[in-house]
């Protein structure tokens, strides 16, 4: 109902952060914006943004809840698909660091770690395209199951 509206208010924020970050930065938020609002509108609640522990280097870009699962979001972006598909920077070691700010994140909210799911989202702005894969990797997978 809301949709148009949100969009433009995304799109005049995208402008100002433009004029006062660096464009990496900014693009990097608005693709958060995009995957925010595509996982809201299959069903999942996001219930934080870019989360950091105090002292720690590990960040969660997206927090989502879906039913009785806690999934942790990993967004990547690029401007155009020459520039490669945005998963090719998801590579182990950055899997490693969410997976463990996702058990932190779990720990600190009394979730059981069997509950958390791991979830990729890519974004490419030109031409436009959006892909969600669900149980992108898992904590076994890491070590840490």
């Amino acid at each position: 109902m809301f949709a148009w509206l949100f969009r433009a208010l995304d799109t005049w924020r995208h402008r100002l952060r433009l004029r006062k970050m660096p464009a990496h930065l900014a693009w990097g938020a608005r693709a958060e914006d995009l995957a925010h609002r595509y996982l809201e509108s299959i069903g999942l609640k996001v219930v934080a943004r870019n989360w950091t522990r105090p002292g720690r280097k590990e960040e969660i870009d997206l927090v989502a809840v879906e039913g009785e699962r806690l999934v942790v979001v990993e967004v990547k972006s690029r401007h155009t698909a020459a520039d490669g598909s945005p998963d090719r920077n998801i590579d182990w070691a950055k899997r490693g660091r969410t997976s463990l700010a996702g058990l932190r994140f779990a720990r600190d909210h009394r979730v059981a770690k069997q509950r958390l799911r791991f979830d990729e989202v890519t974004i490419v702005f030109q031409p436009f395209r959006i892909e969600h894969r669900r149980d992108a990797w898992s904590l076994k997978e890491q070590g840490l199951g």
